[in-house]
């Protein structure tokens, strides 16, 4: 159980939002047979250096190439866009594709003036105008809300928009998770397939226990919030199937915290005891809670500069 380092992997699955609620445009524009969806509310994280420091450190390159994009149409992100959403998608041509959608305020004709400026040139997909973006391509939904995404994954977005294909609203399983967390300052949900490989790749080698490929069937999904208006706050939910699924899980997440308190050293020996994993009917709940220097402390600790790599 060496590469045991449950809570970090957990974290750096949150690293990568800081969320508000999905607007409509972006509920209308996700295909159903979505992965994860991720949103990062810009607003929200400026206002927390613990979250700039977080960010700053592990932003996930996918965030990255999407911010990039948007520089290229001369707007800068944490001055004029409110949220960015991260979409991951499967798709039966592609496999898993992905998009990203920037909510802001985004006057199209001033856009367009801009781009027309630079000799930018449109291509056409039925009615709507789309422009090359810093290695991607974007297309402006209306004036709150543009899509950057490959071509494949652009057009494939746009089919469900525009009504080719079922949307994120007729995914159930999605849904229900979506329910009570989209006002928390941060949230991700993430489907029963990536939930099942995020769990075997956080619990490292405790996985190969022959009661985790057991359960592992059992896993439905997950999501999680974090908060940082007060020190930080990490919350995590995975539906399984049934009451002895979660209460096993939880059994085998407990044993594997322990096991790494052993090697830890002070800060994250100090993050390990702010640690508590529950069970509440077919669902498991894992709950991290700390002050702002302790986590930025955390930081620059060797256990996560490994597991950040």
């Amino acid at each position: 159980m060496k590469r045991f380092s449950l809570l970090f992997a957990f974290i750096l699955l949150a690293v990568a939002a800081w969320a508000a609620p999905l607007s409509f445009s972006a509920r209308t524009i996700i295909p159903t047979d979505v992965q994860q969806i991720i949103s990062v509310d810009y607003r929200s994280m400026e206002n927390s250096t613990t979250a700039m420091a977080l960010k700053a450190r592990v932003l996930p390159e996918n965030l990255k190439q999407f911010e990039s994009a948007i520089k290229s149409f001369g707007i800068d992100p944490d001055k004029e866009i409110d949220q960015l959403v991260f979409v991951s998608f499967r798709s039966k041509d592609h496999g898993l594709m992905a998009v990203g959608i920037a909510q802001g305020d985004f006057p199209e004709e001033q856009i367009t003036k801009r781009l027309k400026i630079k000799k930018v040139k449109p291509t056409m997909y039925r009615q709507t105008a789309i422009y090359p973006a810093g290695g991607m391509q974007m297309a402006l939904l209306d004036n709150t809300s543009m899509v950057f995404g490959d071509p494949a994954a652009l057009h494939a977005a746009l089919d469900t928009r525009d009504g080719e294909t079922a949307s994120l609203n007729s995914n159930s399983q999605i849904a229900n998770m979506l329910q009570g967390i989209e006002t928390q300052a941060v949230w991700s949900v993430l489907d029963q397939q990536g939930t099942q490989v995020m769990m075997k790749s956080a619990l490292g080698d405790a996985a190969q226990l022959a009661d985790y490929e057991t359960i592992k069937k059992r896993l439905l999904g997950s999501r999680y919030t974090m908060d940082f208006s007060s020190g930080v706050k990490f919350d995590l939910d995975v539906y399984t199937s049934d009451n002895f699924s979660a209460s096993s899980l939880s059994a085998l997440i407990k044993a594997g915290v322990m096991y790494r308190k052993m090697s830890a050293n002070g800060a994250e020996k100090v993050a390990l005891d702010s640690v508590t994993v529950d069970s509440d009917s077919a669902k498991l709940q894992l709950h991290f809670t700390t002050d702002d220097s302790k986590f930025e402390t955390l930081l620059h600790s060797d256990l996560f500069a490994a597991v950040s790599r």
